[in-house]
């Protein structure tokens, strides 16, 4: 039966041509996002490497901060060569962004560390970080809007679907090659040269993306354009220069893809951190809690991208963004209930109140733990903070001592101002044994009990978050490019994506763990993504369009 040049048969299904297509560009994407997450997997190894000199926290910290370096750059990457597929094509801008991936990947393989070439090291660590981010940054839009101009009308959400997928299968890709080889060459090897294997792995992995990848042809729907002599020749100025399009770009950030990445952080990511700092869950047990649910929940990426063909983008997302924003907190609560349920049953029964002058207490958040917190309200609640005891706060005169109050038990703390350093940490270190003391009679644990943790329902929940991930993220891709012209379609949607997935979603964690240590309510960081979710929900709502019927040619 004969086929169109977009893989497409004269029966509406699809040919041999169209699934390479879709497996070519979903297996490149996969790659990328595994280069990317090898990096993060591995912040703790690679601080002590190319940041010598620092404490253990603060080598993690900045090792952490150049790995959001690659976030932050992503809109800039969405720009450049978002403006360059649209000026010379998809096919050859996405190979360009692989190519880039993998050889800094390939490069932090090799690059000296900190004992050999000194600050050197560390620098050329960040800039290679950066061009990760910048190259994937011009990576999905490539590869979302390649698919989506192959795809027939009718299943542009299904196909693009699979390359929605490609983040949690790098991940995993990642998780995987990293725990094989730190299994065959023994925890001591693995740390001091093995952890470059899995970097010099990816010259491989890129090598054979790169091949496929070479035997397709140009977007069908771009070739179109450019021989009827439509191309944009400046796509940035066009995007973003001209209010009618530079508006869509504002909408599609707001009302699509701001809520659909903290729904997705919030899910992945900022729920791993509850499990494991909040609930004091084991790291290994919540991680294969989170696995599990990923396992359970990824099929339907590429369900509600099938569902969104068949209802619309706008409507799949949107429920998603509302569901998520109403469930989060009881969803969380029952993580604590069925995880770590002597903590609910702790806050409930004895009750952490800290009661001081408001104007004597500082913001409780020290990334780097070089901060020294002095007045009576800030040793309480420095104390507690690192703990990670929920507490809520009550208001005192001016000039009172600050007071914790464990149930009925209140500890007096301490003015640690003016005095001297050995004074300080002698009181410092009384005045927390209390409080240790007391949690532990009221029954806060020191770490969650794996008897008393219900497993199953753990994962349930999990999934639930896993389920709204997949439902807002799985049709992203086909709104977004149909929201946009083909001339500029490669720059107008990669902005808004990176934005919101770059800045947005990725600051979950960041924002979330500085609310909740503001506050004391260990659910309080949840806050940033329901009211950015529900954001999302109103401007989709009243001022994006549905899109799933628009021809690409537009």
């Amino acid at each position: 039966m004969a086929t169109t040049a977009s893989g497409m048969r004269a029966d509406g299904s699809i040919g041999t041509s169209h699934k390479r297509v879709i497996f070519a560009s979903s297996l490149g994407t996969v790659f990328e996002w595994y280069d990317f997450y090898l990096y993060g997997s591995l912040a703790a190894t690679i601080g002590k490497q190319f940041f010598t000199g620092l404490n253990d926290t603060s080598q993690f910290i900045f090792a952490l901060l150049a790995f959001a370096a690659g976030f932050a750059v992503r809109p800039f990457g969405a720009i450049v060569f978002g403006r360059i597929g649209d000026l010379i094509g998809r096919k050859y801008t996405f190979l360009i962004t692989i190519i880039i991936m993998g050889t800094s990947t390939f490069l932090v393989g090799v690059l000296p560390g900190y004992t050999t070439i000194g600050v050197a090291a560390p620098v050329l660590l960040i800039l290679l970080r950066l061009l990760q981010g910048l190259a994937l940054g011009g990576e999905y839009g490539g590869a979302a809007t390649y698919v989506a101009e192959h795809a027939p009308d009718g299943k542009r959400g299904l196909y693009t679907s699979f390359i929605q997928i490609t983040a949690t299968f790098g991940l995993f890709l990642s998780l995987l090659v990293i725990l094989g080889t730190r299994l065959g060459l023994g925890p001591d090897t693995f740390d001091a040269w093995g952890w470059r294997i899995p970097f010099l792995i990816s010259a491989i992995l890129v090598g054979v993306s790169v091949y496929i990848r070479l035997q397709l042809h140009e977007s069908p729907v771009f070739q179109q354009m450019k021989a009827e002599g439509k191309q944009s020749k400046a796509p940035l100025t066009e995007a973003f220069g001209q209010w009618k399009n530079l508006r869509l770009v504002i909408l599609a950030l707001l009302g699509a893809t701001a809520g659909q990445a903290v729904v997705w952080y919030t899910g992945q990511f900022y729920s791993l951190y509850f499990l494991t700092q909040s609930l004091k869950i084991d790291v290994t047990t919540a991680n294969l809690l989170i696995a599990a649910a990923l396992l359970i929940g990824t099929p339907f990426f590429v369900v509600f991208g099938w569902l969104s063909d068949r209802i619309g983008r706008k409507t799949v997302v949107l429920t998603g963004c509302l569901l998520a924003a109403l469930t989060m907190f009881p969803i969380f609560k029952g993580l604590t209930h069925f995880g770590n349920p002597a903590i609910e049953a702790a806050a409930a029964n004895a009750p952490v109140v800290v009661t001081a002058d408001p104007n004597a207490c500082s913001f409780q958040f020290d990334p780097v733990g070089k901060h020294t917190f002095t007045s009576s309200c800030d040793v309480a609640k420095s104390v507690l903070a690192k703990k990670g005891i929920p507490y809520s706060n009550a208001a005192a005169p001016a000039g009172t001592l600050a007071t914790v109050k464990i149930g009925d038990e209140v500890i007096e703390s301490f003015e640690g101002a003016g005095i001297e350093k050995a004074a300080f940490t002698a009181q410092s270190k009384d005045f927390t044994a209390k409080v240790d003391g007391q949690l532990k009679t009221a029954g806060y644990p020191a770490k969650a009990d794996p008897t008393q943790s219900n497993y199953p329902m753990l994962v349930v929940l999990l999934a639930i978050l896993v389920l709204y991930v997949t439902m807002v993220y799985g049709p992203i891709a086909a709104w977004l490019v149909e929201m946009f012209p083909t001339r500029i379609r490669y720059t107008s949607m990669s902005l808004p994506y990176h934005i919101g997935n770059g800045w947005f979603g990725g600051f979950v964690p960041t924002i979330g763990f500085m609310l909740v240590a503001w506050k004391g309510d260990i659910y309080y960081g949840l806050w940033y993504p329901v009211i950015v979710a529900l954001m999302t929900v109103v401007i989709g709502l009243f001022f994006v369009r549905e899109t799933k019927d628009v021809p690409l040619e537009h």
